[in-house]
């Protein structure tokens, strides 16, 4: 019996295609997926860095957005072995690490993901991502490490500069800029369309496309400046929050019903 899998957001960085996420800060309730893939998104970034969200409710919505097509990608607070395997076990279909500054560490991350012989992750028993069918296990652990997307932050003056190394690790799919935190790190925070901040675009993009990695992009929301970035090759773009969303059309609502008054 063949195994049938879909990860949506691998199929259209396959493709070279732009992909869409949308990171969930409030969300808690499983039917997020759902409404999000009817939005047109590809991806959640189920954030548990900035984040009170549990390892329970982040595998809830996982399973859920499997079933829905859109494809759950859960941020980890730190490079703990255990915060990767578990959600994964649970339903995740990608992982992403934040703060990796070089290609020793992204190794080591890489890992905690797949299955041998290309990592070192256990392998546990019935998994959601295979809607909890029996198979022989390698042929699990094939199809698994397959659809798995390996997304490695990097969000220091450092992590860029040694982005190539980085890049050529084997098992990194993304290549994602925090740029908020390079922002602050570079010591012009908020100044998103500063050189610098270009420059380190173009660096990941280059090396993106010398390793036959998907560049990223995370914190940057101005849509002018999104579309400059897209434009040059940015393709993983975290679009925006549910937080971000709901309060954007809360305001312009409350707004408008305010002007009616005479």
């Amino acid at each position: 019996m063949d195994i049938i899998m879909k990860n949506t957001a691998k199929e259209k960085l396959k493709k070279n295609e732009l992909c869409l996420g949308v990171g969930l800060r409030q969300s808690r309730t499983v039917d997020i997926g759902k409404i999000m893939a009817t939005c047109d998104y590809d991806w959640l970034f189920i954030d548990m860095e900035h984040n009170s969200m549990d390892i329970d409710i982040a595998s809830q919505i996982s399973v859920a957005a499997q079933d829905a097509g859109i494809t759950p990608i859960v941020r980890v607070p730190d490079f703990a072995h255990h915060h990767a395997t578990r959600v994964l076990d649970c339903g995740a279909m990608g992982i992403v690490f934040p703060h990796v500054d070089n290609a020793e560490i992204a190794e080591k991350l890489v890992s905690f993901c797949l299955f041998p012989p290309k990592g070192h992750r256990s392998m546990t028993g019935l998994l959601p991502q295979l809607d909890f069918k029996q198979y022989p296990i390698s042929e699990v652990a094939k199809i698994i490490n397959d659809n798995m997307l390996v997304v490695i932050m990097l969000e220091s003056p450092e992590a860029i500069k040694n982005v190539e190394t980085i890049a050529a690790v084997p098992g990194v799919d993304v290549i994602l800029i925090g740029t908020n935190d390079l922002c602050m790190e570079m010591g012009i925070p908020g100044d998103y369309s500063n050189p610098k901040i270009k420059e380190a675009y173009k660096k990941v993009i280059n090396a993106c496309k010398k390793y036959g990695k998907t560049p990223g992009m995370g914190g940057v929301y101005n849509e002018e400046l999104m579309s400059e970035y897209i434009s040059i090759g940015m393709k993983f773009i975290l679009s925006g929050s549910d937080l971000s969303f709901m309060m954007n059309t809360a305001l312009q609502r409350s707004k408008k019903l305010r002007s009616f008054q005479k």
